[in-house]
């Protein structure tokens, strides 16, 4: 495993005004990895995410601890009095009614519940199933990386290969025009050139977008600004020297170690909990209590308690089958989450087949391409060399500079299929940021 590396290069310091420098990043592909998973936004929500699956644990867990709550209250009768009269031939007694104001303090505990014990369990599920999709964010958003790395790379050979390509018949064609003025190559011949030239010039200027282009796919997947300039330490021969072929080919494939059936085993455990909560709901919920009353402004008559200690026990008795038919609702789900999950596992390892199918296929298909383009690059070097001593005309030229560029082209494509095979198979085997 190369040693990852990740330099920063800063061109300018803030400006006077506040005006941001532009930024350089010098990366190899280990360190693009290193920056996205640091610097991504698509992952920095997958990691807000986890933060508020822990906030959740810690709510749900927070319901059957002790919850205390105090309340105070004043009322004033307005000088209304109690009138008692116990014998209907004496005066009626006039007992005026006091202002009063009460301090109560209550404090409950949930002894027993199903649901709660249940709600934990699930709490903790669904932390696990938020720090797997983060894990799989960071798997995919590199795997992304590697291939847009890999594009630009391509892209930047294939723009150097027509510039190149570009300088040379431009070269020809300043040649070709003093040999049509003395008459020894017809004008026909630089006119062919012209067109030739003119063809290989909007071929470049599109090459250059299409670089561009490569280069803002990657640096929003950096998770940079459009101002930021890259440069690319890795270099296409390299990578495909260093390529692991073999072992990807000839590697056999665990399916446990696959993101997507790790998401989908939480998954099957959620809806197990799902079952158990549906069958707690046949079960007693036990609370205590205790309240402690305060009166801060006494009535006359008062016979209420300061203390007061309880404890209420809810029993579900009947409910015309309602949870009968939920505890089957959840088990059906839960029957279908692990067919699903049986699917998926049939599913990957057709793929994983598939895969290796596609990686083999595009070796083989570079390995030819690699020998055309040798042979191309032969043939037009000939016929250049011929065409300068007039022994061919300029129409055989073009269509060996043809030829040798559409082989460039396919060799180029051809390296990017094996590449690519390569992060899918690594990607889907698990291994994507080893």
């Amino acid at each position: 495993m190369r040693r990852k590396q990740m330099t920063f290069f800063v061109l300018s310091l803030f400006l006077f005004q506040g005006v941001f420098a532009q930024e350089k990043l010098t990366l190899d592909i280990e360190g693009a990895k290193e920056y996205a998973l640091n610097f991504n936004k698509t992952i920095k929500n997958a990691g807000l995410s986890v933060v508020q699956s822990q906030e959740q644990l810690k709510a749900t867990i927070a319901t059957g601890l002790p919850q205390v709550n105090a309340t105070t209250d004043y009322s004033n009768a307005l000088g209304a009095e109690i009138s008692i009269q116990f014998d209907e031939n004496a005066p009626a007694s006039k007992i005026p009614i006091k202002p009063t104001s009460n301090f109560n303090l209550q404090v409950g505990q949930l002894i027993f519940n199903g649901s709660y014990i249940v709600g934990i369990q699930t709490a903790k599920l669904y932390q696990k199933v938020t720090e797997k999709s983060l894990e799989k964010t960071e798997q995919d958003i590199v795997s992304q990386i590697v291939e847009s790395y890999y594009l630009v790379l391509v892209s930047e050979e294939s723009l150097k290969i027509l510039e190149a390509n570009m300088k040379n018949l431009q070269e020809i064609y300043k040649k070709t025009e003093p040999m049509v003025s003395v008459g020894m190559m017809e004008k026909v011949e630089l006119d062919q050139l012209s067109v030739q030239v003119n063809s290989l010039n909007n071929a470049l200027k599109s090459a250059e977008r299409q670089y561009e282009m490569t280069k803002n796919m990657l640096r929003l997947q950096l998770g940079v600004s459009a101002d930021t300039e890259l440069e690319l330490t890795e270099k296409l021969e390299d990578i495909m020297e260093n390529a692991e072929i073999s072992s990807l080919a000839n590697g056999t494939f665990d399916v446990v170690q696959n993101i997507d059936y790790q998401l989908m085993d939480v998954q099957e455990d959620m809806s197990e909990k799902q079952v158990n909560l549906q069958k707690a709901a046949y079960l007693p919920t036990i609370s205590g209590y205790y309240n402690y009353t305060y009166k801060l402004l006494k009535p006359a008559f008062d016979m209420s308690p300061a203390h007061m200690l309880g404890l209420q026990m809810n029993i579900p008795v009947f409910s015309s089958g309602e949870r009968r038919a939920k505890v089957r609702q959840a088990k059906i789900d839960l029957e279908t989450t692990q067919n699903n999950m049986a699917m998926l596992e049939d599913q990957l390892s057709i793929q994983f087949k598939q895969l290796k199918f596609n990686l083999l296929s595009a070796v083989e298909s570079f390995e030819n391409q690699k020998k055309n383009v040798e042979v191309s690059r032969e043939v037009y070097k000939s016929l250049k060399t011929k065409y300068e001593q007039g022994v061919i005309s300029s129409l055989e030229l073009t269509t060996a500079d043809n030829n040798y560029l559409k082989a460039e082209s396919d060799y180029l494509t051809s390296m990017l299929e094996v590449l690519r095979a390569q992060n899918e198979l690594n990607t889907l085997t698990g291994v994507v940021n080893n």
